[in-house]
């Protein structure tokens, strides 16, 4: 769980997508077009773009489909999703304005990535985080009732090995009296300054609620509680239709913490 991709996201959410990524009119980008997407890039090698193409396709189909979601349109002509790479990391601070721990930025609802070629786990871990995010708000939409370990939950979902390895950190932090009940971590705010080992385990809780609630209780599930986010309903609500048995976050809380257990 790593803070160089995550500060950025909360960026956007928090409606500040506008101040992300600077407007940097004086660069001439080479551009590449794919069914879905269509990617910008400076000097980039043409196999590398081949790849970046070729890749992020097939995390369009595979994201929408774990997560158990079905789409309402296509990512079509201008409606593509815009992939930015920069030369490299120094190009990537100075001209998206980044912080110098940041390997990748998405903007969800402007449906944008910004990275640059040699960044960390470009293909396993930052190109299907970041595409996560987007196609989670694409399905919910703007509902502000979606705590924040929810959308990055998601996110982290599609990094499979922060799927599969989240759980070994949750229960280590249960072991050493550090873990946050759902209550609590649904409060949870993360700066650029939060001490490495919040941001660590809200990232590990974040991914093992969502890896629980999609494991233990099936992608359709998942999907019918997202849809009734996107309906606009209160959290706790969504979840009480989607999940009988869930009648409120300590209800969830409490199976999440016994399936932990037992593991």
């Amino acid at each position: 769980m790593k803070l160089r991709v995550i500060f950025a996201f909360f960026l956007t959410l928090n409606g500040m997508a506008g101040y992300l990524f600077a407007k940097d009119d004086t660069v001439r980008w080479n551009e590449h077009r794919s069914a879905h997407f269509i990617i910008y890039y400076k000097d980039a090698p043409r196999d590398f773009i081949k790849n970046v193409e070729d890749t992020a396709e097939i995390y369009y189909q595979e994201i929408t489909r774990n997560l158990g979601f079905t789409r309402d349109k296509s990512w079509s002509w201008e409606d593509r999703a815009k992939i930015f790479i920069y030369s490299d990391a120094d190009d990537y601070v100075g001209s998206a304005k980044q912080a110098k721990w940041s390997h990748g930025a998405a903007s969800a609802f402007e449906k944008e990535i910004r990275t640059f070629p040699a960044a960390n786990g470009f293909f396993d871990s930052i190109l299907p985080h970041e595409l996560g995010h987007i196609i989670f708000r694409e399905f919910v939409g703007r509902n502000p009732y979606i705590p924040s370990w929810l959308d990055e939950g998601v996110a982290m979902y599609q990094e499979k090995a922060k799927r599969w390895g989240a759980n070994k950190d949750v229960k280590k932090a249960m072991e050493e009296d550090r873990f946050l009940p759902l209550g609590e971590l649904s409060t949870v705010k993360l700066y650029s300054d939060t001490e490495r080992e919040l941001v660590d385990l809200f990232y590990a809780e974040a991914a093992s609620i969502v890896y629980y609630l999609i494991s233990e209780h099936g992608e359709f599930k998942f999907a019918d509680f997202c849809r009734e986010l996107k309906d606009g309903k209160h959290f706790e609500k969504a979840l009480q239709s989607a999940y009988i048995r869930f009648d409120n976050l300590d209800e969830l809380n409490k199976t999440w913490v016994d399936y932990l257990k037992h593991r």
